[in-house]
């Protein structure tokens, strides 16, 4: 048997890539892994590692447009959009726009809603049955607010979970900072979503690279694609830096690197790169929250883990411009300085950034393509790419296997943007 030839082809080894691939070898197919750098390098090293069925609503609500307007005069904005001309990202924000209005809003929530309360339920199960050391803790997550208006503006949000079957508990001031010591006071209310979860991102990917391997997957690191050779409509083979590689089906599951892959295709993805960056110290030495924490108003995430303390989030569109900014890192640490006792942990600060591959629906895309007829998509899975890996890996294995899916396919599917 040729050594590089596989049954699954999977190009990306992040978390979506590895929990396609980790589902996939269940089902008994052989998998090789293609990773430019090594597992888990980019978006799902550095990331605030939340498990948040409460992320289901999506960006594109109405007024978001305005805040983005907004956002281009300040540079520490939690949404900034450089305005630096940009003919791609220009064509994303128009479409973006375009879906910026109720229909959408709710059509978009109910598709995140399934595949992220699916991938929470998997979740418990595959951490548990794969032995996956990655400090998951099931103790929910706050949303913390120091502005009413700013409650009452999330109220469509609610309204959506609810509706969505997802448990919410809206608390008063008095009531988040009873529950939630680590707040300093002047808190307005809070939103407690107990169905919340946490992980350490980077041993989680870890761990979902280990059981790769140890189930007979192949992860080829430094391996980035440079050339696609066809057979009509079919993938034959895929060159990279690393070797010659086919599969019999071919999955991009490559993040914010899609659309420049895609390329090669002849193909346009509908995706950005959002950029994100996170701060991780050790913990605080007393007031560490108990509650994985998001600070609405700073947009802050703030992730307590018993090996570290992380702050984190932000939303930058600069296209695939590299590097910290340090004028956003510091925006980062004056949110939480606003919300909490202790804002930073001991020890020395550890910045990051990384790209957060944004669909312009908000919806991820998963499912075989409508051109080429053995590839595949795992890909556009935004800010929650943890949220969503259990999930998608079993419904990227569903499909290229011939099994029932246990969540509707149609709202991810590539043939919604015609790929």
């Amino acid at each position: 048997m040729d050594r590089s030839q596989s049954d699954v082809l999977i190009l990306g080894g992040g978390v979506i890539g590895l929990s396609c691939a980790l589902y996939l070898l269940k089902r008994g197919a052989s998998v090789r892994v293609l990773e430019q750098g090594l597992p888990g390098s980019g978006s799902s090293h550095g990331n605030c590692g939340t498990i948040t069925p409460s992320h289901a609503a999506p960006l594109t609500m109405p007024g978001m447009v305005g805040v983005a307007l907004r956002s281009l005069l300040r540079r520490d904005a939690p949404l900034y959009v450089n305005p630096r001309p940009d003919a791609a990202r220009a064509r994303w924000l128009l479409g973006f726009v375009r879906r910026c209005n109720w229909r959408d809003f709710e059509r978009a929530g109910e598709a995140r809603g399934a595949i992220l309360a699916r991938s929470r339920a998997l979740l418990d199960e595959l951490v548990a049955d794969e032995g996956l050391d990655c400090e998951f803790e099931t103790t929910g997550e706050l949303y913390v607010y120091r502005d009413a208006r700013t409650l009452r503006t999330d109220r469509p949000h609610v309204d959506l979970l609810r509706r969505l079957g997802m448990e919410v508990s809206e608390l008063d001031g008095d009531a988040a900072l009873a529950l939630e010591p680590a707040l300093r006071e002047g808190v307005a209310g809070a939103l407690l979503h107990p169905g919340d979860a946490r992980l350490r991102p980077d041993r989680y990917v870890a761990e979902l690279a280990r059981r790769v391997r140890e189930r007979g997957g192949a992860i080829e690191t430094g391996a980035r694609v440079d050339e696609f050779v066809f057979d009509g409509a079919r993938i034959s083979h895929v060159r990279t830096t690393g070797g010659v590689f086919g599969g019999e089906r071919v999955v991009m599951a490559l993040g914010a690197w899609s659309p420049l892959v895609g390329r090669l295709l002849g193909i346009r993805l509908p995706m950005q790169p959002g950029k994100g960056y996170s701060l991780t110290w050790e913990r605080p030495p007393v007031r560490v929250p108990h509650h994985s924490l998001v600070l609405r108003e700073a947009a802050v995430c703030v992730t307590p883990w018993q090996s570290g303390y992380r702050l984190g989030s932000t939303m930058e569109f600069s296209g695939f411009e590299a590097g910290l900014n340090d004028v956003r890192i510091e925006a980062l640490r004056r949110g939480a300085a606003a919300y909490l006792h202790e804002p930073e942990g001991q020890g020395e600060v550890v910045p990051w950034w990384g790209w957060r591959p944004m669909s312009v629906d908000e919806v991820p895309i998963i499912g075989t393509s409508t051109r080429w007829s053995n590839l595949a998509y795992a890909t556009a899975h935004g800010m929650l790419g943890i949220s969503m890996s259990a999930a998608t890996g079993e419904l990227l294995a569903d499909l290229l296997t011939g099994a029932t899916p246990a969540i509707d396919p149609v709202p991810f599917a590539a043939g919604r943007f015609g790929l």
